[in-house]
């Protein structure tokens, strides 16, 4: 069997690339419920961290296929941030509230397929989903 990349950090490059490309301001969403994440508690609600990943609230962004690194400010003191990508939950814009919200067994799911059936009797070709 092949082995299936995630598509998370695909579709997080991509959002975030849109929500700039549009003049929105990318947030992200991350599983503040782990020991590998060392900021501020104020910061934390509900194990979530909120953070905005814009170029102009970040550096040296890196949204890589395994791990999301950032640096940015919080109390006014630069952090730097570095979590495995699959604790990411979302990525929205803070203007329209639009985005993506990932299922945690998202990186183990394959995708549903669509079969093209030979044409119908109206000549005209039929979809259905695989599941």
């Amino acid at each position: 069997m092949v082995q299936v990349k995630s598509k998370r950090p695909y579709l997080i490059r991509a959002m975030h690339e849109w929500m700039t490309d549009n003049g929105l301001t990318p947030y992200v969403v991350i599983d503040a419920g782990t020991d590998d994440l060392k900021v501020p508690e104020q910061y934390i609600s509900e194990d979530k961290l909120i953070c905005n990943i814009s170029y102009s609230a970040t550096r040296n962004l890196d949204i890589a296929d395994e791990r999301m690194s950032f640096e940015t400010r919080f109390d006014g003191v630069i952090r730097h941030i570095d979590v495995p990508i699959v604790i990411v939950i979302g990525i929205y814009a803070k203007e329209t509230g639009q985005g993506m919200i990932f299922s945690e067994d998202e990186s183990t799911q394959l995708p549903d397929t669509v079969e093209i059936s030979e044409p119908g009797s109206a000549g005209r070709p039929t979809l259905k989903i695989v599941k």
